[in-house]
C-alpha cells in the first residue's frame, strides 16, 4: 500500500531529508584528489549523528557503511574503502538519515577536480532528468509520467537509463511502495496524490543500460564499464506541486568541467 502522509509526518521526513542534504553538502566541501572514500564515509556518519539522527544505510540488509560511494563506472552501492580519489573521477554519493521515526534519502554525483567534458555532460543530463521527473510529480498524474519524463530526457541525449534499479516510496521504512522506475509509459502506474513521499533517483550510464553486481554482493557496475551518474531527491507531493525535501545548498552546484 502507498502511504498518504499527514502534514506532521511530512515534516519529520523533511527533517531527516535536511540532514541528508547537509551531509551531501559536507562532501562537496571535502571531496578532492587524494582523499579516500573511507574518509568521506566517516565525515558523513559524524555529521548525521551530530544532528541527532542515525545513518539509514548502516546495517541495512547487511550493508557495512553509512553511505554508498560509487566511482566512475560504479552505478550504486559502492562500499567505502581506502581507495583514494583521482583528479578527473566522478563520484556518486548516496546517503540516508533516520530521525524521530522517519527516513530521508538523497544522492549527488561530484567531480574530483577538473573532469572531462563528456563526464560533465553526463552529470548535467542526469541531474536534468531528475528535475524533469520531479516536475511531473503532481496530484492526479500517473507515476508513469514521472518515469517517462526521466527516460525521454536521458535517451534524447544519447544515454541509457539503468533498469535493474528504481526509486521508491519513503517514510517510516527506507524503501516503501511505490517503486519509482526511471523508465516507462506515462499512462501506467498509480495515480499520485498529495501526501505521497518518494525518492526519485535517475541512474544513467554513458553506454548501455546493463549492469552487474560484483562479488561483494553490493557494488553495481555498468556492464560495459561506461561512466555512470546518480542524482536523487526525497520529494513530497503537495496540492501546490512537488516539494523537494532534500533541498540542496549552493555547495551542490554542478561544476568541474575541463
Amino acid at each position: 500500500m502507498i502511504a498518504i502522509r499527514r502534514p506532521e509526518e511530512i515534516e519529520r521526513i523533511a527533517e531527516s531529508a535536511r540532514i541528508v542534504a547537509g551531509a551531501l553538502s559536507g562532501v562537496a566541501e571535502r571531496i578532492r584528489a587524494g582523499v579516500t572514500t573511507q574518509e568521506l564515509e566517516e565525515g558523513i556518519e559524524d555529521y548525521i549523528r551530530s544532528q541527532g539522527a542515525r545513518p539509514s544505510f548502516k546495517g541495512y540488509r547487511g550493508f557495512p557503511a553509512s553511505a554508498c560511494i560509487s566511482i566512475n563506472d560504479v552505478v550504486v552501492h559502492g562500499i567505502p574503502s581506502e581507495r583514494r580519489l583521482r583528479e578527473g573521477d566522478i563520484v556518486s554519493v548516496d546517503v540516508g538519515a533516520y530521525k524521530d521515526g522517519y527516513h530521508g534519502d538523497g544522492a549527488w554525483t561530484f567531480p574530483v577536480g577538473e573532469i572531462a567534458a563528456a563526464a560533465a555532460r553526463l552529470m548535467e543530463v542526469t541531474h536534468g532528468a531528475l528535475e524533469r521527473g520531479i516536475a511531473r510529480a503532481l496530484p492526479g498524474a500517473r507515476l508513469g509520467e514521472v518515469s517517462h519524463a526521466v527516460q525521454a530526457y536521458v535517451e534524447s541525449h544519447g544515454y541509457s537509463i539503468v533498469r535493474a534499479l528504481v526509486g521508491h516510496g519513503i517514510g517510516e521504512q527506507l524503501h516503501e511502495d511505490p517503486q519509482v522506475p526511471n523508465f516507462g509509459s506515462p499512462r501506467q502506474g498509480p495515480v499520485l496524490r498529495a501526501g505521497m513521499v518518494m525518492a526519485i533517483e535517475p541512474m544513467v550510464n554513458a553506454g548501455g543500460f546493463q549492469v552487474y553486481t560484483e562479488a561483494d554482493e553490493w557494488t553495481v557496475v555498468s556492464r560495459d564499464h561506461s561512466l555512470s551518474a546518480h542524482f536523487e531527491h526525497t520529494v513530497a507531493i503537495t496540492d501546490e506541486g512537488p516539494r523537494i525535501l532534500t533541498q540542496p545548498s549552493p555547495a551542490l552546484a554542478l561544476r568541474g568541467t575541463a
